[in-house]
């Protein structure tokens, strides 16, 4: 369990930027966790010490703030990690899956052998944060049909009020470091 004093900590490291990438958005800048060690170190050792237990074969990131975190974790757990990246960047054979976008249609897509043979593995996805869900939902169904299993959903951030991780939910426990109500 993450303690307060650290919780605050992270959360005084996001820079919020106002009007973007329109007005009205205010954008939750995680770059300046990465560059800020303390912060960086405590989100690290949290996620290690959350997920040591879980007995998990690999980490999924979403393209592309969830490579920075899920490399980094996988890295500290000792296990592979696998690139869950928009449509057309991967370049071996690969599924995809569709979701919405208040604007149109969007894919995501994940290589075929992304778990090199290793049956039901046990896979946790992670992004930096959540807003409407559509990316992270596909990113589940992705692991799932290239024969994994999403044991949970991690973000650093969680904007409970777009309502995301309630739609995630129905498909894999999700967890969030920070809540945004």
């Amino acid at each position: 369990m993450i303690n307060s004093d650290d919780k605050q900590i992270i959360t005084d490291a996001i820079r919020e930027i106002p009007d973007f990438p329109k007005p009205g958005v205010i954008f939750k800048d995680i770059s300046t966790i990465l560059n800020n060690a303390q912060a960086f170190g405590l989100l690290m050792d949290h996620l290690k010490e959350r997920y040591t237990q879980m007995n998990l074969d690999f980490i999924a990131g979403i393209d592309a703030r969830g490579f920075i975190f899920g490399a980094a974790l996988a890295r500290d757990l000792g296990l592979g990690f696998v690139p869950i990246r928009k449509q057309g960047k991967l370049p071996y054979t690969t599924i995809s899956e569709k979701y919405a976008l208040e604007y149109g249609i969007d894919e995501v897509e994940i290589h075929i052998d992304a778990f090199r043979g290793v049956e039901n593995a046990r896979v946790l996805l992670i992004d930096d944060l959540i807003a409407t869900g559509g990316t992270a939902f596909a990113a589940a169904n992705l692991i799932e049909k290239s024969g994994g299993k999403c044991v949970e959903s991690c973000f650093i951030m969680n904007l409970e009020f777009l309502g995301g991780s309630k739609k995630l939910e129905t498909i894999t426990p999700v967890y969030s470091v920070l809540g945004e109500s």
